[in-house]
Order: structure tokens, then sequence, then C-alpha cells
């Protein structure tokens, strides 16, 4: 689920929360709209998550030949918005 997703979710879940004054019977639409609404948070924690993970940063020890000293550098991997999920 986007973040735009999760952000629908909230929307429409507090919709049917606190405008809506329909009622049917054996379904109460507030319930709904609460379930919908939890829903999109964690939708949208969980992209949240997924965006801050997205970005990995290695570092390894790099010995150079001429000093004998260790270095370090550091790696950055991004991931592109085309590329398949894990």
């Amino acid at each position: 689920m986007t973040i735009a997703g999760s952000i629908i979710l909230i929307m429409l879940g507090a919709i049917l929360t606190w405008a809506v004054e329909f009622d049917l019977a054996g379904l109460d639409i507030n319930i709904v709209g609460v379930i919908l609404m939890l829903g999109g948070l964690a939708g949208l924690l969980f992209g949240i998550y997924r965006i801050r993970t997205a970005r990995k940063v290695v570092e390894s020890p790099v010995v150079d030949t001429v000093y004998e000293e260790p270095r370090r550098t550091t790696v950055y991997e991004q991931r592109r918005y085309d590329e398949p999920p894990l």
C-alpha cells in the first residue's frame, strides 16, 4: 500500500465516522470508519518505514597498499522506484 492509498483510507474512514448519518441493519458505519482509519494509519507507518529502509549504508575497511593503513569507505545503495520489490 502506498502512502497516498493510506491517506485515502484515513480520509474515507474519517468521512464514514463523522460525516455519514446512515444506518444499516447489523452494521455500524462509525465502526467501519474507525477500522478504515486504523488500517490507513498502519499502512502509512509501514510505507514510511519502507522508504526509510530502502537506502542501505555499508561500511567496509579498505587497506591501502602504499601506506598499509586501513581506510573506511562508505557505500550507499539506493533503490529505484522502477525496480521490483525483493
